[in-house]
């Protein structure tokens, strides 16, 4: 089985609509949702009225722009965002006065999903990839049982054994509680992603 995804679905009017030329055209199979973004209301009407396969784009990094977003939601995400911005290491540490931010945060996107499209996201990830950072890994802050997207697939020598031990550490973590696809790709330059063979138990 192939899944090609997008992401940013709801970000923003010209996103949401290159997007569904994307799906209108059969090029893409599902999307991943950003909440409380300028467009997550339209979106999520269009998803719903076209059957369009939508997960949860969690988004920790860029801000919430919609008009009715909660001060204090904006504030605790920009406070998250500052700290996974500050150095490329920051989402391999586990920073412990920020774990009820990212809780509420993650709740909050959880919860606005819900109202948007009707129920709970069966298929998790995260803008930046940040839904893989050590605060929500280490706090086991997603559900259990939904399909969460793993590390991108890398062959030897692409990457540093470091790196790859790593990756492969965290996707173990993943797969303790999670549904995970076998391989996961980038397409560049566009905003798609590609998982391959299935899903493990």
């Amino acid at each position: 089985m192939l899944i090609v995804n997008a992401d940013d679905w709801g970000r923003d009017h010209q996103t949401t609509d290159r997007t569904l030329e994307c799906f209108l055209r059969g090029t893409i199979s599902s999307v991943s949702v950003m909440v409380f973004m300028e467009d997550s209301e339209r979106a999520a009407a269009m998803a719903l009225g076209r059957g369009i396969d939508a997960g949860l784009h969690l988004n920790f990094t860029t801000p919430f722009s919609a008009p009715n977003c909660p001060a204090r939601l904006v504030q605790r995400q920009r406070e998250l965002a500052a700290y996974l911005r500050h150095h490329r290491f920051a989402m391999v540490v586990y920073h412990p006065g920020l774990s009820r931010s990212f809780q509420y945060v993650i709740a909050a996107q959880l919860e606005e999903f819900g109202r948007l499209y009707g129920g709970a996201p069966g298929r998790l990830d995260g803008h930046h990839h940040m839904h893989l950072c050590a605060n929500v890994l280490l706090g086991r802050l997603l559900p259990p049982g939904t399909i969460v997207r793993r590390n991108f697939s890398f062959q030897p020598g692409e990457k540093s054994f470091g790196n790859r031990l790593y990756r492969k550490v965290v996707d173990h973590m993943l797969a303790r509680r999670h549904r995970l696809a076998d391989f996961f790709f980038r397409c560049r330059p566009s905003n798609l992603r590609v998982a391959c063979a299935g899903f493990s138990p």
